[in-house]
């Protein structure tokens, strides 16, 4: 069994994955080589959006100003006219509204599906050095399948606090408008609700996040189900969560950086870059550098804890001895 490791650095990895990045992508360039990765990270990102962590905000000319409510009489006047309307509307709304959430609901089931796939796929043309679709998607399905079960349950667990605080701004905010004005009363929920809203979102991306760059390779090593990739997990960082928080942060640190050498390319290409990036698949391959290395960063930093955990030497294949 491994000695814990006397020291465990977020800047060491910085490096080595740099040089994979390179060695995978440009020793040589092959462009159908680019493509066939590239379809693998975008399976694996599907459903994550922004440009490489960069998020942007749309000004307002002038500044924003908050919408008036309508108040007293017109306001009583107004919801009337809304319940009128929908209560006409009722025999065919309903429906409607029932077919465009099953459809929602069967679009993210998929997305979640073809992602946990495309985790192992981007994950064994990374740590083996290979340009391979088909191997991949038929190798890790047992894996995946795991994967998908537990993000289910994520996103389900979660949605519950989410529906209930979405409810309760829904309600809040129907007295607004009926009253025609906000009050102390009225705001203390709201806030509430939105820090609450904040915390359960802060909550799943920490859960997503560590599953993604730590759990799912522990899984590729071992062959095993996402209980037991968490498990093993948790017990080897027992004791120095702070391991834990350092990596975190650092990624934090990382995704800014890398958003802010992404932002000045857009910029110095005049925008070019920025829609080509925003179109899907194309925009994966073009960022495949920047993918491939944020991937070989976290399996560097996990082999920090020992050859247990070197997907690299554990995936490599065995040599052919003399026949």
């Amino acid at each position: 069994m491994d000695s814990q490791p006397a020291q465990v650095s977020v800047v060491a990895p910085i490096q080595p994955a740099i040089e994979l990045a390179r060695r995978l992508l440009f020793q040589p360039f092959n462009l159908t080589r680019w493509f066939a990765i590239g379809f693998c990270a975008w399976l694996a990102r599907l459903g994550e959006g922004g440009l490489g962590g960069v998020s942007t905000r749309v000004p307002f000319p002038g500044g924003f100003q908050a919408p008036r409510l309508p108040s007293g009489q017109a306001s009583l006047e107004s919801w009337e006219e809304v319940k009128s309307a929908a209560l006409r509307n009722l025999p065919w709304l309903v429906p409607l509204v029932v077919a465009l959430a099953g459809v929602v609901v069967v679009f993210w089931l998929l997305v979640l599906w073809l992602s946990s796939r495309g985790d192992f796929m981007f994950l064994h043309c990374v740590a083996l050095d290979r340009a391979e679709v088909g191997v991949p998607w038929r190798r890790y399905a047992r894996e995946a399948h795991s994967l998908f079960l537990f993000r289910l349950a994520l996103g389900l667990i979660a949605a519950v606090p989410i529906l209930l605080l979405l409810a309760t701004v829904g309600v809040v905010l129907f007295r607004v408008f009926r009253r025609g004005g906000m009050t102390l009363a009225d705001g203390l929920p709201l806030i509430a609700a939105g820090l609450a809203l904040l915390a359960v979102g802060f909550v799943v991306v920490i859960v997503a996040k560590l599953t993604k760059d730590l759990v799912v390779p522990i899984m590729f090593l071992r062959g095993g189900t996402w209980r037991e990739a968490w498990r093993e997990l948790l017990g080897l960082f027992a004791g120095r969560r702070q391991l834990l928080i350092v990596y975190l942060l650092f990624q934090i640190v990382l995704s800014l950086a890398i958003g802010a050498g992404i932002l000045v390319i857009i910029i110095a290409t005049c925008c070019i870059a920025g829609c080509l990036m925003a179109i899907p698949y194309l925009g994966t391959v073009a960022l495949l550098p920047v993918l491939v290395f944020q991937r070989a960063y976290s399996l560097y930093y996990l082999r920090q804890l020992g050859t247990r955990y070197d997907l690299f030497q554990a995936a490599a294949p065995p040599p052919v001895g003399p026949a």
